[in-house]
Order: C-alpha cells, then structure tokens, then sequence
C-alpha cells in the first residue's frame, strides 16, 4: 500500500491565486481543488503585507505540556498576532510557563475534555482573520506557520497540513500509526473523491469566516478528520502543504492509536452517511459548574444559593 505522492503536481502555485476558469467534465485535476469557492479578484492578501495585512491567531491546546509549551512559543513567528492557549485542567504548570514566556497570550480553560472540544473553545475565541491550529508538545514548528498563512492570503480557505508531500515528513510517526494513517487516507479519498497525503495531522489553518460552515462537534482527537471533511462538505477552497512532524520533546503523548484510530474511522463512516448537522451535548465538567456564576435568583435568594451548590 503506498500514498499518492503526485498531488503537489496538481496544486496550483500557493503564491498566486488559482486560475478561475471552469473545469470540465473530463478535468482529472483532485475534487479538494475543482470544488473551489469563488473570490472576487484582488481578494488574495499579499504574504508581508502593509498595515492592511490579515492577522493571524494562532489555537493551541494544552494538556500537562510545562515542559515543551516553552519551546512553542518561543518560536511563534512575527506574523502571528494573537495567541490563544485553551487549557484542558492541567495539573502542572503549564499556563503560568505560558504566561511567563508571552504576557500577552489569551489563556482560557475548556468546560470538558478533549482535543475537539479544547480547539472548539479555542476556535470561538480567536479573534484574528486567519486560524492556525498547531500542538503543544513541540512536534510541529512555529517556524512553518508562514506555509498555512500564505495560501489563506493567496484564494485558499482552508490548508492542511501532509508529512507525505515532498518537502514534509516525520521522524515521529510510528509503523502502526503509518499503517493506520494511510489506510484512514485512502478510505477518505475513496468516500469523498478526494485525492489528500494525509489525515491524522493536526497542524491547520482556515479563514475565520469559515468557522460557521465548518460546523465543529467532535470532542476527542477525531476534530482534525472532522475538520477536513466538513471542509470539503462546505466546498472550501483547500489545499496541501508540506510539514515536517518532530517527537514530541517531552513527556507522553495523550494520542491512543486504537481507541482514537477507532474515532476516526466512525467519524468518517458518519459524515460519509449523514447530511444533516450532528447536534452538539457537551458533557460539562464539574470543576467548571463550580466556577461558573449562579443563577441571579440564586444570587439573591441564599436558600437557593445553597442548593445549586
């Protein structure tokens, strides 16, 4: 089983905006670049822009990551103008290393658990033009940010990022992951006519005025497949762009291969099936009930302040 590695060959250069010209019912050309939202011209942003260039808000989500969250954020390149870090109840001191490293980043703690539902909250509170989604654990450079900036600047809506395009890799990933993945591509490519490197990959980016199409549930792991298939479901311009994944610097990774691989694979047969909107319940964890305000009946009534204790 091997990957296709030609689609580079099919991506259109990311410093110019595609040609607009209508496919034709016998262009071979992969559906993720046919399947283009138009943009009317002179739309595309310029990467180094003047005081009129997009801003960029980079979303991590943390989970116990003290020792590596450092090492991320000092590598944030100068394009990025916000950084928001959602915290999943860290019992270690990673929010006050944030803090310490960038005093101006966002800091807000998730009402559940989970990396969906960590991305989720992050997603709502960027405030910048631009989204990039990268991890915690130090194995995904900031230094490649400027890759999943400039095709947003340039026409695209939404890039992902694929260790196996040429100029990508990882000296991370695992013969089982490897396997997994690849099999996990080629049913996504299969479902969907699609002709993507990679899936499981977290480093991303979209326009945020897209956020309302992308119409995010997911609370686990399986956020990053959910996020690329509901991309290709609103007919977002998407593209590819090579990455390079690291080892994670420290610590134990929070990835399950089976159970979230399992995850994936339901998410995938889902969206291939469903059409509708999945509805959203979002299990709310007791320690954030507590630090939520009460009711302002509860305020002023002590009686019931005591019962919704």
């Amino acid at each position: 089983m091997t990957l296709n590695r030609d689609i580079d060959t099919h991506v259109p250069s990311l410093l110019t905006a595609p040609p607009r010209t209508a496919p034709s019912e016998h262009d071979d050309r992969p559906l993720s670049i046919l399947r283009m939202r138009e943009r009317p011209e002179g739309d595309a942003g310029v990467v180094n822009g003047g005081p009129g260039r997009e801003t960029v808000s980079v979303v991590i989500p943390t989970l116990n990551e003290e020792k590596n969250i450092a090492w991320v954020l000092e590598r944030m390149p100068p394009i990025v103008n916000e950084v928001v870090l959602v915290d999943g109840h860290s019992s270690d001191r990673t929010v006050e290393v944030a803090r310490a490293i960038r005093p101006d980043i966002v800091v807000l703690t998730q009402n559940c658990r989970g990396k969906g539902d960590a991305a989720r909250v992050a997603f709502a509170a960027a405030t910048g033009d631009l989204i990039v989604m990268i991890d915690a654990d130090g194995s995904m450079d900031p230094a490649e940010i400027h890759r999943f900036v400039t095709p947003l600047m340039n026409g695209y809506d939404f890039v992902k990022g694929s260790r196996f395009l040429t100029g990508g890799g990882s000296t991370d990933l695992t013969p089982l992951r490897r396997t997994g993945n690849h099999m996990l591509v080629r049913l996504t490519n299969s479902f969907f006519l699609v002709r993507f490197t990679d899936l499981c990959y977290g480093f991303l980016s979209f326009r945020r005025d897209c956020l309302q199409a992308l119409a995010l549930t997911a609370h686990g792991f399986e956020i990053e497949t959910e996020l690329v298939v509901h991309a290709l479901k609103a007919n977002l311009r998407i593209a590819e762009v090579p990455s390079t994944e690291l080892p994670r610097r420290c610590g134990t990774s929070n990835l399950h291969t089976f159970r979230d691989g399992q995850r994936v694979l339901r998410t995938l047969i889902r969206e291939r099936v469903v059409r509708r909107p999945r509805p959203v319940v979002d299990p709310i964890d007791h320690r954030v009930l507590h630090r939520w305000q009460p009711p302002v009946a509860a305020r002023t009534n002590p009686a019931l302040s005591e019962v919704t204790r």
